[in-house]
């Protein structure tokens, strides 16, 4: 099964990719890997929700949000070179804006990690890190960037 059908088997379509808020580019080819910035829980180009995780936003609202960066990061794959050609996803990084005393960063940014687990399977699996932040551009609660393997020529 595509990836594509996948998405289609768990009732997901790709947005549209987001557009840059500064200067640099959603996703970057350097030989056989993807390099996609950092993505924010934006969709139609709304920003789902401003704030703090563990104060405006809770941590489920979080993880059901880092599902929206990672369908974005998926999208700026495909944008670039396509879904089908990703042999594996090799890292993630999310970054939680926390309030005082949140330490359920792993948790949120599994919204994303378990996205790239039903769409890819086990290529999907990767190593990631979780990390707390002060502030996220437009207070955002979250964002999440990946590198991912892809099949070359």
């Amino acid at each position: 099964m595509t990836p594509h059908e996948r998405l289609a088997e768990l009732g997901l379509t790709l947005p549209e990719v987001v557009p840059p808020v500064a200067a640099y580019v959603p996703a970057v080819q350097s030989g056989a890997y993807v390099y996609v910035s950092g993505q924010l829980p934006i969709s139609g180009g709304e920003l789902l929700a401003t704030g703090k995780v563990g104060a405006e936003v809770t941590a489920e609202q979080a993880r059901d949000l880092t599902r929206q960066c990672a369908l974005n990061v998926l999208a700026a794959i495909d944008s670039l070179v396509g879904l089908e050609y990703v042999v594996k996803v090799v890292k993630v990084v999310g970054f939680v804006a926390s309030a005082p005393g949140f330490t359920g960063q792993p948790t949120v940014v599994n919204g994303a990690s378990e996205l790239f687990g039903e769409v890819f399977g086990e290529a999907g699996r990767h190593a990631r890190s979780a990390v707390g932040v002060a502030e996220l551009p437009l207070n955002a609660p979250v964002e999440v960037e990946a590198i991912v393997e892809i099949a070359t020529a």
